[in-house]
């Protein structure tokens, strides 16, 4: 409301991020956001795309490499929530660049691996650094955009972790042919630094506070998730089991296919980045159908329903990839898989910030990412088990059905109510 009164009761100020026109300048937040996920995810997919050249130096195997990916998927899991109170109790200027530094120099530090418990050290770290990526992409979002434009705002702000799956294999593959990969992980430092220094710039724009401070005037909700709250729980099944393929394809790909297809580092280089093109897409493609269908919906659990059932279909058709012996359909199917898993943790985004108030955003983002890095954390050694023992079948079948169970809780979880309470003052920086 104004200063003068001229405002009707419970509706929001005429600059507020739900009245404003959605000019250019309010996509400036998400579209930061999108850089720092797509460094991030650069980071990270150095030793995916990297992985037999890795383990072959180092003398790892794969349930070895399994239980590295959870020793990052235990301190991914720990740092989202942790990443998403400090992003909401200190803003996200200061708590984003706290935490790219710091996982900057984990990522750099792997350049000196030289077995198992380095690389699980190193990767922990990396993994409790990169915790703060999806909250504050969130966060951004949810402060700075209207309600109607939220689910592309955050495809924006995620996609960034899609592209950067893609074109590592473009950056990585051949700095490791001319100088090996150990160098891979000194660039990746180097760029977090640049993101750091441009960031100090993007943060203090004068549209960006006014963006914060509009926000935090027109708050549509008081609630806040809770840990006894079935909603939550329903929120952050639906991300970590609707989104477990992600992880999959992500980490075992490139084991799959220089085992089934016999393709060198450098081939692998050029395929790996068609599968994360399809998480690229499935973002903006489910971002935009969960704007035009939810928003308009009159019972919009009811077309969480609908999507996500659609989302469960699509992910069966993983199970298929082992019987194929085509690369092109391999490939597709790839492509899908991550395609679909991108649309769940969309739409369960959706749910979540239409049932909080968008000054949690950083603890949603947390608790929904948080999620999905301990679902990687339980299911990685087992993929690594089947995979030493070239059960693909039983892997991928494993990887096409987690989905479903996430519908099912979903769809239990969410009719639990709890009643709303006021939320304490948050500090919006």
């Amino acid at each position: 409301m104004s200063d003068n009164g001229s405002n009707a009761p419970g509706v929001p100020p005429a600059d507020s991020p739900d009245c404003r026109p959605p000019g250019w300048p309010i996509w400036i937040p998400a579209f930061a956001m999108m850089l720092v996920s797509l460094i991030s995810y650069v980071d990270r997919n150095v030793l995916a795309v990297l992985a037999p050249t890795i383990r072959d130096a180092t003398k790892i195997n794969e349930t070895d490499y399994g239980w590295a990916i959870t020793g990052f998927s235990i301190a991914y899991m720990i740092g989202n929530p942790v990443w998403g109170w400090i992003l909401d109790r200190f803003g996200l200027r200061i708590g984003m660049t706290a935490a790219v530094l710091f996982w900057t120099v984990a990522s750099a530090s792997h350049a000196w691996v030289n077995g198992f418990w380095e690389l699980a050290i190193a990767r922990a770290f990396l993994g409790f650094g990169e915790g703060a990526t999806f909250p504050g992409g969130l966060r951004a979002v949810m402060l700075s955009l209207p309600a109607h434009s939220r689910a592309r705002g955050v495809a924006i702000a995620y996609s960034g972790g899609s592209l950067g799956a893609i074109v590592a294999p473009w950056i990585v593959t051949p700095i490791e042919a001319v100088w090996g990969w150990r160098a891979a992980f000194l660039f990746t430092g180097l760029i977090g630094v640049a993101w750091v220094i441009a960031w100090q710039f993007v943060a203090r724009r004068p549209d960006m506070r006014h963006a914060r401070i509009a926000a935090q005037e027109s708050d549509d909700s008081a609630e806040r998730p809770s840990w006894f709250d079935g909603r939550s729980w329903a929120f952050m099944f639906a991300y970590a089991l609707g989104g477990s393929p992600l992880g999959f394809i992500l980490y075992y790909s490139a084991s799959y296919l220089k085992s089934t297809f016999g393709l060198s580092q450098t081939a692998l280089g050029a395929y790996l980045w068609i599968p994360p093109l399809g998480w690229e897409i499935g973002y903006f493609f489910w971002g935009w159908a969960a704007d035009r269908w939810i928003q308009s919906a009159t019972d919009r659990r009811a077309a969480h329903w609908l999507l996500f059932l659609l989302l469960s279909a699509l992910s069966l058709l993983l199970a298929l990839l082992p019987f194929c012996s085509a690369f092109p359909l391999v490939m597709a199917l790839m492509f899908l898989a991550m395609s679909t898993a991108a649309g769940f943790i969309i739409v369960a985004i959706a749910y979540a910030t239409g049932e909080y108030s968008r000054q949690s955003s950083g603890l949603i983002a947390g608790m929904g990412a948080g999620a999905w890095g301990a679902g990687v954390a339980i299911v990685s050694p087992l993929h690594g088990f089947l995979f030493d023992r070239k059960l693909y079948t039983l892997s991928f079948g494993l990887g096409a059905t987690i989905p479903i169970a996430g519908l099912v809780l979903w769809w239990a979880l969410s009719r639990n109510r709890r009643h709303p309470q006021a939320a304490p003052p948050s500090s919006v920086r």
